[in-house]
């Protein structure tokens, strides 16, 4: 990469990571989903029993998203029936802990008003 790509990319990384952001906090679903992982839930199937209202389509949907973004990865085992397991990574850690942040600053807010 040249420094005149290197000076775009770096110009292009906030709208990235902007519509990242928007994205994933926009997806009623996505902060569910890191807590289902945070507790160790991370098969699909377990995470649809585990939240009333969720479906497999809207799940696989938010997870496409997350993967997507580097926030979570898909591990497929090979295995009979196919067994499929995900995992924050640790992009997808840091990320998060900004979203903490985020609802920490706004608990901040909501208290002051």
């Amino acid at each position: 990469m040249n420094l005149k790509e290197k000076k775009n990319s770096r110009r292009l990384a906030p709208q990235r990571s902007a519509r990242m952001v928007e994205t994933i906090y926009g997806c009623k679903w996505s902060l569910t989903v890191y807590q289902l992982l945070n507790k160790g839930i991370n098969r699909p199937g377990a995470m649809v029993k585990n939240v009333e209202g969720l479906s497999t389509k809207v799940l696989n949907e938010c997870l496409r998203k997350n993967i997507e973004f580097g926030i979570i990865e898909k591990i497929t085992y090979p295995e009979v029936p196919p067994r499929v397991e995900y995992e924050v990574t640790q992009f997808g850690k840091k990320f998060i802990r900004i979203l903490d942040q985020l609802e920490d600053l706004q608990k901040e807010i909501d208290d002051e008003v």
